[in-house]
């Protein structure tokens, strides 16, 4: 496929997803649709939502280079070696962010959310979240640590230990989705960032596939449009009119002669 038309059709791909990847980061600041947490933001959310995963990583560092390739690809600016050079930056700015949000989002997923849970060191013996005599409630992550009594893994395998966080409801339901969707999403952003960065880099040292008689031809092309056009104003202007007399007490109309 041509550099260019390769590098447009990755830029219209990338536009859905890196909307997609700012819209869940987005959600993530209203954990289980909760606006709590997002009064505040150092306690109450994550440090991987925090840092605008989504937003800035696989969102704005993707979408902007995306809209300029979508809108300069094929014959446009990435039909030449410095056009394609510029699409090389875009790339790999399309590479970072997507890998910092993938990363980030692996970790947010792998971690858990921050949540209220009754303190474990004033629950029962057993490690129920049923509250006992004195117990209360505190924000944090119960997750983060692996669980001993389930063979040291992750809570993901274990969904019966989910509603050990209280509030928000429902809130690691909430974060293991929107994170298995960045996830997704920017995975999808890198696999294309890396195939466009090798694009790229064929474009810059071998050219595009657009050939000179291409651009012959396209130059000819503006150049009889053009001479066309002034040939018609031209002759608009040029062509003589002759006065017709039709009624004293009437205005003069004008005829042009054939």
């Amino acid at each position: 496929m041509c550099t260019g038309k390769c590098a447009k059709c990755i830029g219209c791909t990338l536009i859905p997803l890196a909307i997609i990847c700012i819209t869940c980061n987005a959600m993530l600041f209203f954990p289980g649709w909760s606006t709590e947490p997002s009064k505040e933001v150092g306690t109450k959310l994550t440090s991987e939502v925090t840092t605008c995963l989504g937003i800035l990583g696989g969102g704005i560092n993707v979408l902007l280079p995306a809209i300029q390739m979508a809108a300069a690809g094929g014959k446009g600016c990435c039909g030449n070696r410095c056009g394609m050079f510029l699409s090389l930056l875009g790339a790999a700015s399309i590479l970072a962010g997507s890998l910092f949000c993938l990363t980030m989002s692996v970790m947010g997923l792998r971690y858990g959310p921050v949540c209220q849970y009754y303190d474990p060191e004033e629950t029962n013996t057993t490690g129920s979240p049923i509250p006992t005599t004195n117990t209360s409630l505190i924000w944090g992550r119960p997750f983060v640590n692996p669980l001993i009594e389930q063979n040291n893994e992750n809570y993901l395998f274990h969904p019966e230990i989910w509603d050990t966080c209280v509030e928000p409801p429902n809130v690691v339901e909430f974060n293991i989705i929107l994170f298995s969707i960045l996830i997704a999403a920017s995975s999808i952003e890198a696999i294309l960032g890396a195939v466009h960065l090798i694009n790229s880099l064929f474009g810059v040292i071998c050219g595009t596939c657009r050939k000179k008689d291409d651009d012959y031809e396209d130059t000819m092309k503006d150049e009889k449009k053009e001479n066309k056009c002034k040939q018609h104003l031209t002759s608009f202007i040029t062509k003589p009119y002759q006065t017709v007399c039709v009624d004293p007490f009437q205005p003069i109309r004008l005829k042009r002669q054939c």
